[in-house]
């Protein structure tokens, strides 16, 4: 295991003992990247995913279609008139009264057009209590929700006017609007009050202002530079708000962490009676190693969203790559230098009732940095190792039983937001009055000539069709765009909010009704999308991309574990024991999301499914963050064997010696991933629990207790690489404090101003 060298090898050490000795061209390199970054970016302007680009299949053709017709959608309105009691019905005085003010209302707003009565679009329920009347908003759909308001207003004012039925309104942009209105302060506070969150972490990691400060600082540079660079790589591949979002949670958690791992040996180092310059050397070439394999392998996880084809994920994966090699190159140069320059002043700004034996001792021994809890736990894993692997990997099975049954699909509206928005009921009453009629698959029908007489005769076989075969209780609508020879029907599918129901509606349409009608017109394209046919056609795709995701992100994990510790065994094991901890994360997001359990203890509610995005992307991200705390504590195991120490002697030093920095890492992103599960969002809420809870069980179960009972299990076997592999390329550098400070001596006008 490892070479008998002396001197210091290693990218890491490198970069931190040049950018130590020329510390003010470092932060000024640093502070030119980011402004260079920012302002080429801003200057580039953010090019968005276009939704005809998001997905592939038939939803992807359709939206080609529409656009190369350069037909804008305008965004559809509905009201719903509905009886209060179950006396009135549509074809009384009174109801008909009541729709034909809510005509004339939203009409008078001069905001909308096309306006239909239910009476002559045949938009009134079967029980003839209910009613619909239908319209677009004027302008462009995307900001329809800016001028929706004054029709919202007009139809309020005809429900005071008519209280004996409730008239309602629900559509994309009063929707918008609503969730605009609703939850757009929700997101700020909560990326607000993360950087507060983290800072109040620090302050008890570190019990100084300064040091606590320098990690925030760096995760914020690493972030803003990130901002510009998305701006100029989004021409390339389009970026959006989703990835932005995620960028700056994955942002702050890695650049927190790499900042905390680097400061927290050196000033371990310094406070063991190493002087600065030496204690620098130290962090360079064992944390800021750690660091960059940690920071590789995080990069190879979000690169693993590049195979989906998705545009979204494709955004997410790229953002969030390159936010980890920011921070990553970030930590190991201008950290140095800026710890350089702050010298002892990095302690300034000290809480004492914190950590009052945080005081430098310089020249009065080393500090005890051992845990006195993770002490007492590895005793007894160490002791009995055989027992605490099986006590621990049945209990992470246990946790991720569930999993077997997870079910995924794009949450409904009232499963994303329980009751707590008004319309949300709406949206349950139209589904219930009119089934499928709030969300209704559109067939984008394009023929050489629209108004031939096959073509017109096929439209009509279908609308006949499509109510006769059981997909839909109609009524189904027709819409002519002649000038560019394309019909847009609109067909309600049996099913409503149901999406199971819906889906199976949808596969009638595309595999039974649309080959005996339209499918007999040589020449005619008639794909099908909407909400639901966007949901099959997403959750298709997406399962599709699994097993190729999965597989480039494990395969190359391991060969980055085997090139950097020159072990089979470690680089197995890593492999395993991280996809335990994704397993325990999937078990408890089906527990508490699908089926309910324990979820009012974290303000949730089952709602049936996953959202279905979430599992690979919870795959993504965790695989690469839980590789921070993995190769952190186990280069700290190695460097404890060099110098050494036998494998269970250094197990033990490793792991108690990097529980404090291991614990607060893991509390910074639990808090911050946390503060996501408290938004109103159910598909936040699990994104928030799902990783909070991963990352907990990672930091505690897999690194306090599985990983030292393997590998003391292990033994020497830990450090196993057959022969035929010794050609592999050599990443390992020495580890020992003790070959580092060889280097330094050895080192002629190669000292550390501080």
């Amino acid at each position: 295991m490892g070479n008998g060298e002396t001197r210091v090898r290693g990218l890491a050490a490198r970069a931190g003992g040049w950018s130590a000795r020329h510390r003010w061209a470092a932060v000024g390199i640093w502070v030119l990247f980011v402004v260079l970054a920012m302002g080429l970016g801003s200057a580039a302007g953010r090019v968005d995913v276009d939704e005809s680009e998001g997905l592939k299949g038939e939803t992807h053709t359709a939206a080609t279609i529409i656009k190369d017709a350069d037909i804008e959608e305008p965004a559809g309105e509905t009201v719903l008139v509905q009886a209060k009691g179950s006396g009135l019905k549509a074809t009384d005085a009174e109801f008909r009264a009541a729709v034909d003010a809510v005509v004339k209302a939203v009409d008078a707003t001069g905001k909308v057009t096309d306006v239909q009565s239910p009476y002559t679009a045949d938009t009134i329920s079967k029980d003839g209590r209910s009613a619909l009347v239908q319209f677009d908003m004027r302008g462009d759909a995307e900001t329809a929700a800016e001028r929706v308001e004054p029709v919202l207003n007009a139809v309020e004012k005809v429900q005071r006017d008519h209280s004996s039925v409730r008239i309602e309104e629900i559509g994309s942009a009063s929707m918008q609007k609503t969730f605009d209105d609703a939850f757009g302060d929700d997101f700020k506070k909560a990326e607000y009050s993360a950087l507060p969150v983290a800072l109040g972490i620090l302050l008890v990691a570190f019990g100084a202002l300064v040091a606590a400060l320098v990690p925030v600082l760096l995760a914020i540079t690493a972030i803003m530079a990130t901002m510009g660079l998305m701006g100029i790589v989004s021409h390339v591949m389009p970026m959006g708000d989703v990835a932005n979002s995620v960028m700056l949670l994955v942002g702050l958690a890695v650049g927190v962490d790499y900042c905390l791992f680097y400061l927290r040996r050196e000033r371990e180092e310094r406070e063991a009676g190493r002087d600065a310059q030496t204690a620098l050397r130290i962090a360079a070439a064992t944390s800021g190693r750690a660091i960059i394999v940690s920071g590789v392998t995080v990069c190879v996880a979000m690169a693993g969203m590049l195979f989906t084809g998705i545009a979204d994920f494709e955004a997410m994966g790229l953002a969030s790559l390159i936010v980890v090699a920011v921070a990553m190159v970030g930590s190991v140069t201008v950290l140095p230098a800026v710890l350089s320059l702050l010298g002892h002043g990095v302690e300034m700004g000290k809480i004492p009732f914190l950590h009052p034996e945080s005081r430098l001792r310089r020249n009065r021994g080393p500090v005890n940095r051992e845990s006195r809890f993770w002490t007492a736990v590895l005793g007894g894993v160490l002791k009995r190792p055989m027992v605490s692997v099986v006590v621990a990997a049945g209990v992470l099975l246990a946790i991720a039983a569930p999993a077997v049954g997870m079910k995924t699909q794009n949450l409904t509206l009232d499963q994303e937001f329980g009751d707590s928005l008004p319309i949300v009921q709406t949206y349950d009453r139209v589904n219930e009055a009119f089934p499928g009629g709030s969300e209704p698959a559109e067939v984008i029908v394009k023929a050489d000539d629209i108004n031939a007489p096959e073509v017109t005769s096929a439209l009509a076989a279908f609308k006949q069709e499509a109510i006769a075969s059981g997909a839909s209780r109609g009524p189904v609508e027709i819409k002519l765009h002649d000038a560019q020879n394309l019909a847009f029907v609109y067909v309600p599918l049996v099913g409503g909010s149901d999406l199971d129901k819906a889906g199976e509606s949808l596969d009638k349409l595309r595999d039974e009704v649309r080959p005996a009608t339209l499918g007999k017109v040589d020449g005619l394209e008639a794909p099908i999308t909407g909400q639901v046919a966007g949901s099959n056609d997403f959750n298709d795709q997406l399962t599709g991309a699994v097993v190729p995701v999965f597989a480039f992100v494990v395969v190359f994990a391991f060969l980055l574990m085997l090139l950097s510790f020159r072990s089979l065994t470690i680089a197995i094991t890593s492999i395993v024991l991280n996809l335990l901890s994704v397993g325990a994360a999937y078990g408890i997001l089906v527990a508490v999301f699908q089926h309910g359990w324990g979820a009012s203890l974290v303000g949730a509610e089952g709602v049936g499914a996953i959202i279905s995005w979430l599992p690979l992307f919870l795959f993504v991200i965790l695989f690469g963050l839980s590789m921070d705390y993995h190769v952190f504590v186990v280069s700290r195991i190695r460097e404890a064997r060099l110098r050494g120490r036998s494998t269970k002697d250094a197990i033990q030093h490793g792991v108690v010696t990097t529980a404090g920095v291991v614990t607060s890492a893991a509390v910074i992103m639990v808090a911050v991933f946390g503060i996501f599960g408290t938004l109103s969002m159910q598909s936040m809420k699990q994104m928030g629990v799902g990783l909070a809870a991963a990352v907990l069980i990672d930091a505690t179960i897999i690194r306090g207790v599985l990983l030292p009972a393997v590998m003391a299990l292990l033994g020497e076997r830990n450090w196993y690489l057959p022969k035929w592999l010794n050609r592999l390329p050599d990443l390992t550098h020495d580890e020992a404090p003790e070959a580092v400070v060889q280097s330094a001596r050895d080192a002629e006008g190669d000292r550390v101003p501080v």
